[in-house]
Formats: structure tokens, sequence, C-alpha cells
């Protein structure tokens, strides 16, 4: 980087330093945390997707595709179960949530089945995201820090700490705005890569007869049981439907974005959005992998870079000749894009890094004070809730920053077990919601009983944890299943356990909700039915369009 790349990067901190200030007049907890309920469908869609499509995706999809051992464009299957989750929630979950007036998803969860089974869901989200958010923060200063050779800690405090700020003074109007800036940025970063990419592809000879045919395989009808049995067509869309509609639908990182709409009708909207550009978004990513995949081919000073960089700052991953898959995008970046884009691109990557994290600072801030100071019936002055909010804004920006510094030690592993604990939770987590929305004869008892129960299978099953503790149970089942079977596990033994305990459920007013047949019939569920079919169909297609 020289000194028109340090300048971009200096004008786009400033401006995100004072986007804070600007949006700094918050009236009360519907302004700091929801906007004051009057954010539109196009903010809150490049929010939500910002937040999904991260730093680690910007640097690791395409990696994935292009570089990584047994990786290549089965990558898509994370999207195909995405329209379809998308509906679910239209009609099954944001009805009832946004109608209730709360600001932490959790409040509703207690409303229907008691204090116990918010705490629960609550702790439950807190540690998680505050764990996988400081590893990411982590992995991206990181691998900044291998290709800029700035050093770790100075990068980490760039990520955290102007973020914090602009969250601080902001709130949930600042988050929203500066993500869907940076979701732009991210964008046009990828498109920057992809031609530039292709430019010198080309001027290094091109592709003699298209890309790898073992990278260009999207569909695999495995089902993802039984050793590197992964990525099957079936796991992914079973799998990949209970995760997105409990990720979307009942993680308050996301939810408190559609929470933040204006009124329903704009929720559907950005639903129909997210169905509908996250697909394409991804595509881009797993493209620019193989363009610059077939460069580090056709290069052999590129994958030299690569590997001198993965003995220096990655020295287990250079054992037995291994590279760093990883690096390949920053790499790629520094080495052959021109001054101005380079400071771009850092923008970029930092971009998609602070959007991970102002969401996730926000969304804890959210649940911590709504879930733990501002409880039962006195509730607290609107000096004292700002205060407090504000409070945990700075303590949870600490504890993701801190997280960064203290799990960085085992990247891989950590975010092995990130996945695998949010794998393990989202189906009990979907099932809690749904069932406080519809049912009328499962109690607490049972509620609390079946997430318990369904989180210590799930733990049991997951490849990840029997690694961690070294044991292995005769079984390798891919862990997107996770989301399926704690779904299945958690109802049923909410609904055995509800009828043997025969304590009566609290009513709530939830229970009158009832999906309308005009939203069934409705046109955002006719265009997303239409799309789901329409990507399967060119996830078929693939291999010959990349192949030639």
């Amino acid at each position: 980087m020289n000194w028109i790349d340090f300048i971009i990067v200096a004008v786009y901190i400033l401006f995100f330093l004072g986007m804070g200030f600007f949006f700094k007049e918050n009236k009360d907890s519907k302004d700091y945390f929801l906007g004051g309920r009057s954010m539109g469908w196009f903010p809150l869609s490049l929010s939500t997707m910002a937040t999904q499509l991260s730093a680690i995706s910007f640097i690791s999809a395409p990696a994935f595709v292009g570089l990584k051992l047994n990786g290549g464009m089965k990558w898509l299957t994370f999207e195909f179960a995405v329209p379809l989750a998308m509906i679910g929630i239209m009609l099954l979950v944001i009805p009832p949530l946004f109608r209730s007036g709360v600001v932490s998803i959790y409040e509703f969860v207690e409303r229907r089945f008691s204090a116990s089974t918010r705490l629960i869901l609550s702790i439950v989200f807190q540690i998680s995201r505050a764990l996988g958010t400081g590893v990411m923060v982590f992995a991206i200063a990181l691998i900044l820090q291998a290709v800029l050779d700035i050093e770790y800690v100075w990068t980490v405090l760039i990520i955290g700490v102007i973020t914090v700020i602009y969250s601080f003074f902001g709130g949930m109007k600042a988050v929203v705005w500066g993500d869907a800036i940076q979701m732009i940025l991210l964008f046009g970063g990828l498109l920057i890569c992809l031609f530039y990419g292709w430019y010198l592809l080309d001027s290094q000879g091109g592709l003699d007869t298209g890309f790898p045919v073992e990278r260009l395989q999207v569909i695999d009808f495995n089902l993802g049981v039984g050793k590197g049995e992964e990525y099957g067509f079936w796991p992914m869309l079973i799998g990949g439907f209970f995760l997105y509609m409990s990720y979307y639908g009942c993680d308050q990182t996301q939810a408190q974005r559609m929470l933040s709409a204006k009124n329903e009708k704009t929720i559907r909207q950005l639903l129909l959005a997210n169905g509908l550009l996250r697909f394409p978004v991804v595509l881009v990513y797993c493209t620019m992998g193989l363009i610059i995949g077939g460069l580090v081919v056709k290069a052999p000073d590129f994958m030299a870079e690569i590997a001198s960089v993965t003995q220096k700052h990655f020295p287990q991953e250079a054992i037995n000749g291994g590279v760093k898959a990883d690096l390949m995008i920053p790499v790629f970046i520094v080495k052959y894009l021109p001054h101005g884009f380079i400071g771009l691109l850092m923008v970029a990557i930092l971009s998609a890094a602070m959007s991970s994290l102002s969401s996730t600072v926000n969304s804890l801030s959210a649940v911590s004070v709504e879930d733990f100071f501002n409880r039962g019936k006195k509730k607290l002055e609107h000096k004292k809730y700002m205060f407090t909010s504000k409070m945990a804004v700075i303590f949870w920006g600490i504890v993701v920053i801190g997280c960064s510094f203290l799990f960085g030690g085992s990247k891989s592993t950590v975010i092995e077990i990130i996945n695998a604990i949010g794998s393990v939770f989202y189906g009990p987590v979907l099932v809690t919601f749904l069932l406080a929305f519809f049912s009328k004869k499962v109690n607490h008892i049972g509620m609390n009983t079946g997430i318990i129960t369904a989180v210590l299978i799930n733990l049991l099953f997951s490849k990840t944890i029997q690694g961690i503790f070294n044991i292995h149970l005769g079984f390798d089942v891919f862990w997107i299943w996770l989301n399926f079977t704690g779904v299945v596990i958690a109802l049923v033994v909410a609904y055995v356990v509800s009828a043997l305990t025969k304590v009566k459920p609290k009513s709530a007013e939830s229970l009158k909700f009832r999906v309308k047949k005009s939203d069934i019939f409705s046109k955002e569920v006719y265009i997303l039915v239409t799309f789901f079919v329409a990507i399967i169909i060119f996830s078929f297609m693939v291999p010959q369009l990349f192949g030639k």
C-alpha cells in the first residue's frame, strides 16, 4: 500500500466516525435499538445481507471455490434453501413478532413460556454470537496483518474501536445505514476483483479448456452421512431451510432489522429482496474464486507468494507443503491491483468485518438490556435506559474484541466449534418460537426440556465436538443436518414432557395469530418459489456454462 491507499482508508474511517454523530439523536429504546421503527426496505435489505455476507465470505468463499482442496462451486448449495426459508419467515415468524412490539425477541418467549425459557435462549445467543464474531475479527485481522505487515493489535483496534464508536452514538440507524454502505463497497470490491482477475488471466493466456471439471460440480445427491459425505443436495436443502429460518427469523442479530421496519409490508419486501439477491451475490463470489484460482495455476509467482506468506505467518499450515487458501484474495489484491484499488479493496474487507461487528454489538446490547435490566413490571426510566444501553454497547465491544485475542490462537478449531455450536442451537431455537406462536399444549417445562435435550443430542452427533474431546463414536454426520435433528428432537420432547407434567401453559395473544390464505398465495411467495426452481436448474447447468 502507498499514500493513496492509506488516504482512502483514512477517509473511510473518518466518514464512519462522523456517521455515528449524525445519527446520535435517539429519543428512546425503540429509536436506539429499532431505529424508531421507521426504516425502509432498501437499507434494511442491504444491512441484513451485509451481516450475513461478511469479510469471512469475501475472503473464504472464493478461496474455497478456487484453491482449497476438495472445494469448488458446491459452495452454491448453501443458497438453495434461502428462498424457501424467506417464505417460512414471511408467513410464520415475522407477523406475530412484529405485532408484539418487543425489542428483544426473547421477551416474546417469556410471554408465552417463562422467564427461564427467555434467559436460556438469551444467554445462548450472547455467548455464541460474541465468540463467533470475535473469531471473525481475529481471522480478518490476522490475514490483513500477514498481507500488509500491519501489527495485529492495530488491525483489531481499527476494526473494533471505530465500529463501537459509531454504534455507541448512532444506535440502530447508524448500524443499518453503515451496513448498507458497507454492502455496496463489498459488492463493488467483488466486481473489481472479478473483472481485473479475468483481465489478468486472459493476459496469461486465458483458459485452454475451461475451469477444472472437479471444481464445477454444484449438485451432489449424497445424504451427508458417512466419511467425506458433505454438501449433498438433501442435507443442504433440508438442514439449510431450518438453519436460515432460525438465523433470519429467530436470531436477534437479524430479527432486530425486521423489527426496525416501518410495517409488515416493508418486512415482506426486504425478505423478498434477500431471497432474490443472495444467490447472485454468492455466485459472484464463486465466479471470482474460479477466475483467481485459475490465475494461481497460470502464474507460478502468485502461488509462490501465497506459499511465502503462509510459511511466514502460518507455519502450521505450511507443513507438508500446504498453503493457507484464505490468503488467495488478500495476496491477489496487494500483488496485482493498482494503487487506489488496493485501498478500496482493503476498505471493502474492513467494511465487511465492521458490518458483522456492528450488528453483533447492537443486538447483544439490545438483548442484555432488555433481558436483564428492563424486565418485569418496573421499567427503566428513559435516561437510565439510554445510559445502560450505551454502556452495554461499550461492554460488548470490549468483550468481542477481547474474544478475538483470547481465542485467536486456535483459529480453525474455534471457527469449527462456533459453526458446530450454531447448528446445535438453531433447530431448538426455531422450534421454541414456532411453538410460542402456534401451540396451546406445550408448557415451559416441556419447552425447556426440549431445548436442553436437543442441544445435548446434537452435541453428541457433532463431529467437531467429538474432535475436541478426541473421541469418535463411529458415525459421521454432516453438521448442517444438526439443524434438522434439533427441530425434530426439541419438538417431540416438548410435547411429550408437557403432556406428562400436565402444567397448564401460559396463554398468549400470539396464539390468536393465523396464517392468511392471501399471504400463502401472495406474489412474494410465487416469486420466491419460481426463483428457487430457477437456481436449482441453473446449478445443474454450471458445469456446462463454466466448462467451455
